[in-house]
């Protein structure tokens, strides 16, 4: 029962937070009807989701504390998509082979390929350090650490260390995440220092593949990553907008909607 009461908090919370993406503030009143639920839940949910840096809460509601360019806290997006982005890493696992050499981007899909590959007999480097944490009790994975400054609650690997350290370095395969994806515009993420270090662990990589689910394609970050052209195979879910995936497609990149 525990888990399920979780399981509905974070549902609510989601819609909560894609709400006020659209709107910037909230009435906890409209958010109780629209949820179906009271309004004493609703600002149970209020104060968790400004503990994580998400909203500031009013008299009678909340805003938004997120910039229209920002990205959502790591905690709010792993709970986005969570069962597309787990078969999205299990289907770009299921692509490498056992002995391969991967190295592993951020973010939550990385995290969820992290898991897969626990079951693997692979040398991996994991650019996220709760990437690290999963695969370090993985019994046939060797794990290679990159260097380099770790950005605080998203965790990732980033600075000029762990680019020295790519650049030594290659690798069979990257398993590459993102924060936007459009076929023109090409891949992007928030971050102009997690948008370098995937530029350097793709420069060492015989094959990308990139994981993305449907709502990347529905967002551009800041910083450019590399055009569409730069990757072999994206891996997205069943939503993934018909058009996206068939210009992706005529660019020359294999897709796979798992």
């Amino acid at each position: 029962m525990y888990g399920v009461r979780v399981a509905i908090a974070e549902g609510r919370q989601t819609e909560i937070v894609r709400v006020l993406k659209e709107a910037e503030s909230v009435s906890v009143s409209d958010l109780a009807q629209t949820l179906g639920t009271s309004e004493v839940t609703i600002r149970r949910d209020l104060a968790e989701l400004e503990s994580l840096g998400v909203l500031r809460r009013t008299r009678g509601g909340a805003v938004s504390t997120m910039l229209r360019g920002e990205e959502l806290p790591f905690v709010m997006r792993a709970l986005e998509s969570s069962n597309e982005k787990a078969r999205i890493a299990a289907a770009a696992v299921a692509l490498v082979a056992d002995g391969e050499s991967v190295v592993l981007d951020s973010g939550t899909t990385g995290v969820a390929a992290a898991r897969e590959l626990m079951s693997r007999r692979a040398t991996v480097m994991p650019l996220a350090v709760n990437s690290v944490a999963a695969l370090s009790a993985a019994d046939r994975v060797s794990l290679i650490l990159p260097g380099g400054s770790v950005r605080p609650v998203e965790l990732s690997v980033v600075g000029p260390m762990v680019e020295r350290n790519l650049a030594e370095l290659r690798f069979d395969t990257m398993l590459l995440t993102c924060c936007g994806l459009d076929p023109e515009r090409g891949l992007t993420a928030f971050d102009m220092q997690d948008a370098a270090v995937k530029r350097a662990a793709m420069a060492v990589a015989s094959r990308v593949i990139a994981l993305v689910d449907s709502t990347k394609f529905a967002r551009t970050a800041m910083a450019m990553v590399c055009p569409t052209t730069s990757i072999d195979v994206v891996i997205t879910d069943t939503g993934a907008p018909d058009t996206a995936v068939a210009a992706l497609r005529s660019n020359g990149v294999e897709v796979h909607c798992v």
